[in-house]
């Protein structure tokens, strides 16, 4: 039975939420996907990191209440997080890279990527930051060793936009897209329809977790931004860069503007698009813009996400659900690791003892 020895780097939401699957779910892949994962190290800044390379127990993992630096109460732990050692030097034969978003360098994020794959090692990554900003580099350093780099979660989450884009729209000539691809945006919008002012939606995003301390990413159009850079270089083959692509946030919309709206039978929604010029080139943006009800996009509400892909042959098609989420965004990175079990010729298989 194959077995992939896996190492998380960052210990958050995300890769809690994986060790918790892997735990409850491990003999079902096993019968279902023909693999079972198998925890070998976990380095993250708050935890500290610890190497195992018989296998750590991810229920414990996942229970165990650690204080800062807990990782060193562990056998083979440290108080320390040592993601550079941990990665080149784990026996691990997947890194799973899901720590914070650096929207400006994609630090220290494009380096965990490139030092595993220099290391012999597949990524699989929830992280905007490197495939936004470094994935050229990142996608020629897999194919020269003869690895993948996967990123499925880094735009909706648990919801298979680029594998699903690229695979069952095969030939049917993307021209662009459009799409609402933050739900913090997305639920502070909902929320002014209701009559809530800016800020007092915002607030209540917070609240409910969908925003952070600092909402400016989500609101101001941010994150959107990246997401757009990793769609329109994937499936439109495109090479731009986050400032490439224009943008503008929701926070100038008055109630004013939003009255206007629904008296007009229309919503504001924050879009972020891309479309293939007849001379090739590809133009981006991000902005609040101002839907007719019969928009396909226009009844996407709450935290959800949605994207429109514009093709050729077969018109629009749209394709929504979560855009966040422990469990959802786990789940993007367990697709990545089955099209790394998939994938012909490729895979650093083991079989169990």
């Amino acid at each position: 039975m194959t077995v992939y020895n896996i190492a998380l780097i960052g210990f958050g939401g995300v890769n809690r939420a994986l060790a918790e699957l892997i735990a409850t779910k491990n003999q079902l892949w096993e019968r279902d996907l023909g693999f079972g994962l198998n925890i070998v190290a976990v380095s993250d800044l708050y935890l500290g990191s610890v190497t195992s390379p018989n296998g750590l127990d991810a229920k414990t993992l996942v229970e165990t209440k650690f204080s800062k630096g807990g990782f060193g109460q562990l056998s083979g732990g440290s108080a320390e997080a040592d993601n550079e050692t941990i990665i080149k030097t784990a026996p691990a034969d997947i890194i799973v890279e899901a720590t914070f978003t650096n929207p400006k360098d994609g630090e220290p994020a494009v380096s965990h990527c490139r030092w595993a794959l220099e290391s012999g090692k597949h990524v699989v990554t929830t992280n905007k930051g490197p495939v936004a900003i470094g994935a050229k580099e990142l996608k020629a350093l897999a194919k020269k060793n003869g690895l993948r780099f996967e990123y499925e979660g880094s735009v909706m989450s648990g919801t298979p936009v680029i594998r699903m884009a690229e695979r069952t729209l095969a030939g049917a000539e993307l021209k662009g897209f459009e799409g609402i691809l933050n739900g913090t945006s997305n639920f502070v919008l909902g929320r002014m329809e209701t009559g809530m002012d800016f800020s007092a939606a915002v607030k209540e995003a917070q609240e409910l977790g969908y925003a952070e301390a600092d909402p400016t990413a989500d609101v101001e159009g941010y994150d959107v931004r990246l997401k757009v850079v990793i769609l329109a270089n994937e499936l439109l083959g495109a090479n731009l860069t986050p400032d490439d692509v224009s943008r503008k946030g929701i926070s100038g919309l008055t109630a004013a503007d939003i009255d206007a709206a629904t008296k007009s039978g229309s919503r504001w929604k924050l879009i972020g698009s891309a479309v293939r010029n007849a001379d090739g080139t590809v133009i981006g943006s991000v902005e609040p813009k101002c839907l007719p009800l019969e928009h396909p996009l226009a009844a996407v509400s709450g935290a959800t996400n949605a994207v429109s892909l514009n093709t050729e042959l077969l018109g629009a098609v749209t394709v929504t659900g979560p855009g966040a989420g422990r469990v959802e965004t786990a789940y993007a990175l367990l697709s990545d690791i089955v099209a790394i079990h998939n994938a012909s010729g490729v895979g650093l298989k083991k079989e169990a003892a």
